[in-house]
């Protein structure tokens, strides 16, 4: 368990809301990333903490850290892609179950079955599933429906307090899509191994010349998520 010192007893209830409790859970979540999670959810996070974190990962004092791991501390922290908490469990099991429907529905017209649902204070405001196919349309990914019904809804383009939940991670032009509506956030099903532009070939919301910056989170669902996707092209095969 995370223990006082090195980490001050607030920073250790801090962690612990955000389900980081051991130092093991503190290494796989990321000591700078840990750190500006904190700072996402509003509390003080200090230069100070940085290098307590670091220090707890290691299982030292943070006095013991020297100054090249500071700067490099403070250089990961500046270059690091953007993060916000999570949204409670039950809230994002509810969003992805029903863009996982959606993207169901896209299966049964015969497209890659991908779903997405936005939303803003807790309502969706915009649905979406693939519809390429049916509507000749390259740009109708789930993503992009769903970023268009949002925008037609609230009568602004421009999404800020908003997330959007898909089952799939989106590719290239749905990131840019995503960035161009200032989404707070984007929470992702499976992964992309082939056109997947959130990191798994290349991640342009960690693109920091981009004039806008989204957080994303992968693997909500992701077993349903790649299981729907299985199945389907299993059928097609």
């Amino acid at each position: 368990m995370l223990t006082s010192p090195p980490l001050p007893p607030n920073a250790i209830r801090w962690l612990a809301a955000l389900n980081i409790h051991s130092r093991a859970d503190l290494q796989r979540a990321g000591v700078v990333r840990a750190f500006l999670l904190l700072k996402a959810s509003g509390h003080t996070a200090t230069e100070r903490l940085l290098f307590a974190l670091a220090a707890a990962a290691r299982g030292e004092h943070w006095s013991a850290l020297d100054d090249a791991s500071r700067t490099a501390l403070r250089q990961a922290a500046a270059k690091h892609p953007p993060v916000r908490p999570l949204p409670p469990q039950a809230e994002r099991q509810a969003f992805m179950t029903e863009a996982l429907t959606l993207a169901a529905e896209a299966a049964q017209h015969g497209e890659v079955p991908v779903g997405a649902v936005v939303v803003q204070h807790g309502r969706i405001i915009g649905r979406g599933y693939n519809r390429p196919l049916g509507s000749h349309d390259p740009s109708a990914h789930a993503e992009m429906l769903a970023l268009r019904e949002a925008a037609a809804n609230i009568g602004n383009y421009r999404l800020h307090g908003c997330q959007l939940y898909v089952t799939l991670e989106p590719c290239a032009m749905c990131a840019g899509a995503i960035l161009h509506s200032r989404l707070d956030h984007v929470l992702y099903g499976a992964a992309e191994p082939r056109t997947g532009a959130a990191g798994s070939v290349l991640n342009l919301f960690a693109e920091r010349r981009l004039n806008h910056h989204t957080a994303i989170d992968g693997g909500i669902a992701a077993d349903a998520a790649t299981a729907l996707l299985a199945d389907f092209f299993a059928q097609r095969r």
